[in-house]
């Protein structure tokens, strides 16, 4: 069994701090005594996520920045690393979401979606393995997300890029096996954050039917950050290497297991039931 991961006296860095899930986590790494390095691109949310960590009694550090700006993104480990003195864990959690068809999505939309979801995951992770793997123990947590386990019409791109961050984390852990370092992927339900309203839509689309759109994903939209964050933060002290968070996760990894191909028609059924 895995040694218990203790957070009191470590330091985290937490991409998309500013808000949702996040956030939440921060609070929650605060309140278990953990040193924070915060990254967002909204400076606002940033400071009030650091103002209320520090509360806790830890040395937090703001770091805005845009995770699709790779030199920026790039120079973030150095800049941690000054500023803490080390890095033990890695929550990758920072997200983006383009609705719509495929067809009618724009390329450019595409890139942004994966540089943001997918490449500063991949980029952020390979440049803090040198920190982390100084460390005797740490920890890496990436966020899929309940669209990485089914993909739904209407979320090509999105889903995509967290098939990929599902592939890339369970590789990675395969790769680290044996070591001190550990790897943790964790597929959220439908959480309360700000990411359907954040949402891009095709250009193309008719503005009634991507308002329309945003508002039935939205609703879907019911589990609390704190409640997340609660599930996550347990999955890191376990070194678990996979969280399902929500009832609406859980049962989405059931029918694919028992329907992995035909998944789509049961769940499309029970969502126009409902």
């Amino acid at each position: 069994m895995a040694q218990r991961f203790v957070l009191q006296g470590r330091t985290a860095l937490v991409t998309g701090a500013a808000s949702g899930i996040g956030a939440a986590l921060s609070l929650a790494l605060a309140g278990r005594g953990c040193a924070l390095a915060l990254a967002d691109r909204d400076a606002q949310g940033l400071a009030e996520t650091a103002r209320a960590a520090r509360a806790s009694g830890v040395a937090v550090s703001e770091h805005v920045l845009d995770l699709a700006d790779r030199a920026a993104l790039l120079a973030l480990p150095e800049a941690v690393r000054s500023r803490h003195g080390g890095l033990q864990l890695l929550v990758n959690n920072a997200g983006v979401a383009l609705g719509g068809r495929f067809e009618e999505t724009d390329p450019a939309d595409i890139d942004w979606l994966m540089d943001v979801n997918l490449h500063a995951v991949m980029r952020l992770t390979h440049a803090c393995l040198p920190l982390l793997r100084a460390e005797p123990q740490a920890q890496i947590v990436n966020l899929s997300s309940v669209f990485g386990i089914i993909a739904p019409a209407g979320q090509v791109a999105y889903a995509a890029s967290k098939f990929a961050v599902r592939g890339f984390t369970e590789a990675l852990r395969h790769e680290v096996e044996g070591t001190g370092l550990g790897v943790t992927l964790v597929h959220p339900g439908g959480v309360a954050t700000a990411i359907a309203r954040n949402a891009r839509t095709p250009r193309s689309m008719n503005p009634q039917e991507a308002a329309a759109g945003l508002a039935a994903f939205e609703r879907l939209l019911t589990l609390r950050p704190e409640t997340a964050a609660a599930a996550i933060l347990r999955g890191i002290e376990a070194r678990a290497p996979r969280v399902v968070i929500g009832a609406d996760a859980r049962r989405a990894l059931l029918v694919q297991r028992l329907m992995p191909v035909r998944y789509w028609s049961l769940i499309r059924r029970a969502v126009r039931d409902t």
